[in-house]
């Protein structure tokens, strides 16, 4: 891969990460709960779901699901469910400030905030489609294809790791300034409502 078509591949990297979607909320809403410390978790989980998102496409997999209305629908439906399971789980959501560093968060909150980050990212078919419509622009079919895809999914986890750690900083100090319940209560439910609106753009998106 040449340094021109790297650095235009950093470009389309970063446009991807900035774009709102389900990753965006997930680390804003896990800021806002536990921090920027236990968001990490978060974040990882969701750079081991991108790196899934290009193993299926780089085998080959994601033109499948491309060609597949079932596959597609199955897939698609995976992901609608899990973004209402968690724009619910928000709603619910303790009203009482949690305090940044505290001990008494739940035993497994890391596994699951890793988890959840990995499957808000494995379970979305409309990021593979993309993914498989963008990739091939920056893929050189005379090189060898594995060492391009590995510096695509390093350049694509690193940009990645910088915006979703700045929107849950964001979050996290939005956290430290909103301390009422009331307050506590009204960004639950705002961030249970972009999950859902999440959930909405995702069952309404159709492929080219």
């Amino acid at each position: 891969m040449s340094l021109n078509v790297w650095l235009a591949f950093i470009v389309a990297a970063l446009l991807i990460s900035l774009s709102p979607g389900p990753g965006a909320i997930s680390c804003m809403a896990s800021g806002m709960r536990y921090g920027y410390r236990r968001t990490i978790a978060n974040i990882i989980g969701m750079q081991l779901g991108i790196a899934l998102q290009l193993l299926v496409v780089g085998v080959g997999l994601g033109a499948l699901l491309a060609a597949s209305t079932l596959a597609f629908e199955l897939a698609r439906g995976v992901g609608v469910a899990y973004l209402c399971f968690l724009g619910w789980q928000q709603f619910r959501a303790r009203d009482n400030p949690v305090e940044i560093g505290s001990q008494s968060q739940p035993p497994g909150t890391i596994r699951t905030l890793v988890m959840q980050g990995f499957l808000v990212n494995a379970s979305n078919p409309k990021a593979t489609i993309f993914l498989l419509a963008v990739l091939p622009q920056f893929i050189d079919p005379r090189a060898p294809a594995l060492p391009q895809y590995l510096i695509c999914m390093a350049t694509l986890t690193a940009t990645d790791l910088l915006i979703m750690s700045a929107y849950a900083l964001f979050a996290a100090r939005v956290l430290r300034l909103l301390r009422e319940p009331h307050h506590i209560r009204w960004m639950n439910r705002g961030f249970g409502s972009m999950f859902m609106l999440a959930a909405g753009f995702l069952a309404l998106f159709r492929r080219a």
